[in-house]
């Protein structure tokens, strides 16, 4: 069963059976279809016209108020596993797990506005066409690429596509915005975007007449050009979230008794921002409700806010004409409130629940985490060209690039390349994609295609053992390693594509557009040596290396470590194998 609850305007009727067009406390959710409720909820999104919800079976559904009296929901029609939704006003994209980007709506396909089209398909530079992450704004959606490129398609009425508006208000077609960026934020009710580059660097664009950009003064209604923003708080940007009237950007700060705090800057108008009187760059909101709590989960609508915190509060401001605070009272609040809730399976875990914020309406739902792992880092890698070094021709001519490292561990032997070349030299450019993706992950995605390449790979290999012989192989492939960990006068050399798909710390380090790395070294004098030794090995392998007697201290030492590298927990994480290893050999004693 899942756990989703629903507060606010009610255009769900299909949904919500027998229940008020104002819903003004938090109710559970139940899907017509009792073969839904076996599936877990991924992620929901939802806009002025539609709402989607993604389960983690890669299918979903979308309920839509438009030209349909009784709201039958409808199966989003995509072969492939779909990865993300995002809805605007009058637009809706679906990002599958192949990289394709799926969109509709009447700024996206003008002559047919109901049915989904590949656009990321229609960027016209083809390396660029695999797609890591979306995000809707108002009418306009962004794409972010493998390459950290954003192009941006739909209603540029506001210069939100970063281009001038008076001479292209509308394009059907990918725009590049910006290159070398890490991460975009917009929000389904607002015409402007935010872009953040690898150096945490912000840039904004698009509607501003109400300072919603935190540009500071004086208000230009429109920024048509990607403009840095200034005097940003200090810390880490993990998020920002764009109403139409103001946006709230989340700040991490280590070195602080509340790691993640909130800053707002726009208009006070419905008090969506969480204090009185405007603000044009961002400030902090302040409140008892924070004090010693974490920020879990945050969300902005049309014009009120959401935020979920580390001791299971609910807390809302903003506009609540529609109960979209989950209160009956009718009053909007300028300040921050505790909304009451159901009780929840928070004994599981409260970092598992999300809110969503849309256009008079809110959810609370269950979605436990997604753990990455090693084949899909691998793949995430070989979509990034500037750490391929190996080129393969395809039927058309076309150049497809691969990590001749990984493909030396992969393939037999390396006289397979030239085989691997013959294949790829008759096949098309998604053909190729595909093959590179099956040898990566050595999963059977394509039947046909694998058939042609299986005689050549170690089919039968897991990608940890994989990891585990490039590890090993420590004299064979010194050449390919190039990044030097130093600590206590002594050496390592890691290959800095292993070291991109396991740690943030180093990904951040080598993905910078402007900091030069290729002589840098790290000393790491503070791990001990059996500290450092798991530490390595789990980096290659995802696995805890046998011989090695797990302590007390050793694990919290480990677990500073942990933080420190940033790692990218898979499933099972680090901490996790440390501690069942070391209840393991307890029980042996």
């Amino acid at each position: 069963m899942n756990d989703c609850l629903f507060f606010g305007l009610n255009q769900l009727p299909i949904l919500l059976k027998n229940e008020p067009n104002k819903i003004t406390k938090p109710i559970q959710i139940k899907f017509e279809n009792e073969n839904e409720n076996e599936k877990q909820i991924k992620q929901i999104s939802t806009g002025n016209y539609s709402t989607i919800f993604l389960f983690k079976n890669g299918k979903a559904i979308e309920y839509s108020n438009q030209n349909d009296s009784k709201q039958n929901p409808q199966k989003i029609q995509i072969e492939e596993n779909i990865q993300k939704v995002t809805v605007g006003d009058q637009n809706e994209a679906i990002l599958t797990k192949e990289g394709n980007v799926f969109a509709k709506g009447i700024y996206i396909n003008s002559k047919n506005p109901n049915q989904f089209i590949n656009i990321s398909s229609l960027i016209e530079d083809k390396n660029d066409r695999i797609i890591q992450d979306i995000v809707s704004g108002y009418n306009s959606v962004y794409l972010l690429t493998s390459n950290q490129n954003v192009y941006g398609i739909g209603l540029n009425q506001f210069g939100q596509l970063g281009l001038d508006s008076e001479t292209l208000k509308i394009t059907e077609k990918p725009i590049l915005m910006m290159k070398n960026v890490s991460k975009i934020f917009s929000g389904n009710t607002s015409y402007y975007v935010f872009l953040l580059n690898s150096n945490q660097e912000l840039f904004g664009c698009g509607f501003n007449q109400y300072g919603q950009l935190g540009l500071g003064e004086p208000i230009e209604e429109k920024i048509k050009k990607l403009t840095k923003i200034q005097n940003i708080p200090k810390g880490k940007i993990i998020d920002i979230q764009s109403g139409y009237w103001h946006s709230i950007m989340m700040i991490e700060n280590e070195n602080q008794n509340t790691k993640r705090k909130l800053y707002s800057c726009g208009f006070y108008l419905h008090n969506g921002f969480g204090k009185d009187g405007n603000t044009y760059e961002f400030t902090e909101i302040k409140s008892s409700l924070f004090e010693n709590n974490d920020i879990i989960d945050f969300s902005v609508g049309y014009s009120h806010t959401l935020i979920l915190t580390s001791n299971s509060k609910l807390i809302g401001f903003g506009y609540n004409e529609f109960g979209e605070l989950g209160t009956e009272y009718k009053k909007n609040q300028s300040i921050p409130i505790q909304i009451e809730l159901p009780k929840l399976r928070f004994n599981e875990d409260i970092s598992n629940y999300h809110v969503l914020c849309g256009y008079r309406r809110s959810f609370i739902y269950y979605s436990p985490p997604y753990f990455s792992n090693l084949e899909e880092d691998l793949i995430k890698l070989f979509r990034r060209k500037e750490f391929c070094n190996i080129s393969f021709k395809t039927e058309n001519g076309e150049i497809i690039e691969a990590h001749k490292l990984i493909l030396k561990y992969r393939l037999k032997d390396e006289n397979q390349i030239e085989k691997l070349q013959e294949i790829i030299s008759n096949k098309s450019i998604k053909e190729s994609n595909q093959i590179f993706e099956m040898i990566y992950s050595n999963r059977i995605t394509n039947p046909k295609l694998y058939y042609e390449i299986k005689e050549i790979i170690n089919s039968n290999e897991k990608i940890e053992e994989t990891m585990k012989r490039i590890y090993l192989n420590e004299n064979e492939n010194e050449n390919e390693k190039d990044f030097i960990i130093e600590r206590k006068e002594k050496q390592y050399k890691f290959p800095k594509l292993i070291l991109i798909m396991r740690s943030e710390l180093y990904r951040g380090m080598f993905l910078s557009v402007t900091n030069d790395t290729s002589n840098k070294v790290t000393d790491y004098s503070e791990l001990s040596n059996k500290s450092f030794q798991i530490f390595e090995y789990w980096i290659y392998s995802n696995q805890i290396k046998d011989g090695i007697q797990i302590t007390k201290e050793m694990i919290n030492e480990i677990q500073i470590g942990i933080d420190y590298f940033q790692l990218n927990q898979t499933n099972p994480n680090l901490f996790d194998l440390l501690i069942n290893k070391f209840n393991n050999q307890k029980r042996k004693k």
